[in-house]
């Protein structure tokens, strides 16, 4: 039968030389313990091979050790990101990460009945989830903290946030194109209920998220376009499902009309990169005939080469969990909503237009 001494809390406390109470808190990332202090007790941990019996400490503590986050399609390179960050803090705490990945609307409302329980979860980050009015309700009643990721809503104001500011992003990255000497610019993005005809309910089902993100960007295209005294003309704007074929077949359309853009602005990185296919299919040049330019940076968009502009989709994770975990050790901290910056990214697929 093995002697062998198996660590405890007080153990750890002992040598660290500071309360049980201080060690548990640094093991739960709190942000209540300073962080050489933190630090020097995770040491202490790793040396020693301690090991939480987590049945024990549910038992104790009455929580589930587990954070709950709720994505749209997380297999999207943007939304995969955001998890990187996520599972940047949580991997060094002693929460685990449960996944509920949504793919419908009925779902939607169905998962966060099923997800907002304190028996499954001590806490839950929402990421590019669009809210609707029935979802307030449970957000409202729910007895875990909540965080929203991407997801900006006037009714979601006493919850913690990240946001960018899709309108200035995409004012600004059409803007830019504008300064290089295009006037003649292209927007290719998804389908929104705003933008779509009345008359053309088939697109509404095709977007039954009613995802916002590619209609603010657009706002935000309209005003620059607007300020430079340049026609808005509807032969240069696409909207289709999300996807790189989709953009694809978008960006043929585009290009083969009588006066096809010099420039196309597309929504996302995926986007842009059906728009590159397009173009170098009928024979264009990049950035030579035609300038592309994406949003988000992607990983893929820097072997790409793409111009785009980056929004901190790994930090927005990073953040969101930071302040989720801080929701879960103080229930009467103040909300917070932070406003990340985009940043525009210069590469090789935009250059002033031929003259």
């Amino acid at each position: 039968m093995s002697n062998k001494h198996t660590a405890t809390i007080r153990d750890i406390a002992q040598i660290a030389g500071v309360t049980p109470g201080t060690v548990s808190r640094a093991l739960n990332s709190s942000t209540l313990v300073k962080e050489e202090t933190k630090l020097r007790i995770l040491k202490i941990a790793e040396e020693l091979d301690y090991s939480p019996n987590l049945a024990a400490r549910r038992l104790s503590t009455g929580k589930t050790f587990a954070i709950g986050v709720v994505v749209p399609f997380f297999t999207r390179p943007s939304v995969s990101a955001r998890l990187d960050g996520v599972v940047s803090i949580l991997s060094n705490s002693q929460y685990d990460l449960v996944i509920h990945d949504i793919a419908s609307p009925k779902q939607r409302s169905i998962g966060f009945q099923d997800v907002l329980r304190p028996e499954r979860i001590d806490g839950a980050l929402i990421i590019s989830m669009p809210i609707v009015h029935e979802d307030i309700y449970y957000f409202n009643n729910s007895k875990v903290p909540i965080v929203f990721i991407d997801r900006k809503n006037p009714d979601l104001t006493d919850f913690d946030s990240i946001i960018i500011d899709d309108v200035l992003g995409g004012y600004e990255t059409t803007q830019y194109l504008i300064k290089l000497g295009h006037r003649k610019i292209g927007f290719i993005g998804d389908i929104t209920e705003e933008l779509t005809k009345p008359e053309t309910d088939i697109k509404k089902q095709e977007n039954p998220f009613m995802f916002t993100s590619s209609r603010d960007r657009y706002k935000g295209y309209k005003k620059a376009l607007s300020e430079a005294g340049i026609p808005i003309s509807p032969d240069y704007y696409g909207e289709g499902q999300y996807g790189y074929r989709e953009a694809r077949e978008l960006a043929f359309q585009m290009l083969r009309i009588d006066d096809p853009p010099t420039a196309i602005f597309a929504a996302s990185d995926i986007q842009a990169f059906g728009v590159i296919r397009a173009a170098r299919r009928l024979g264009l040049s990049i950035p030579e005939d035609l300038s592309v330019i994406g949003f988000d940076d992607i990983q893929a968009a820097e072997l790409m080469e793409l111009t785009t502009t980056r929004q901190l989709l790994f930090e927005s994770g990073r953040k969101g969990v930071e302040l989720l975990l801080q929701a879960i050790s103080d229930d009467h901290k103040e909300h917070i909503n932070i406003t990340l910056p985009t940043e525009l990214i210069i590469r090789n697929t935009t250059a002033p237009p031929k003259v």
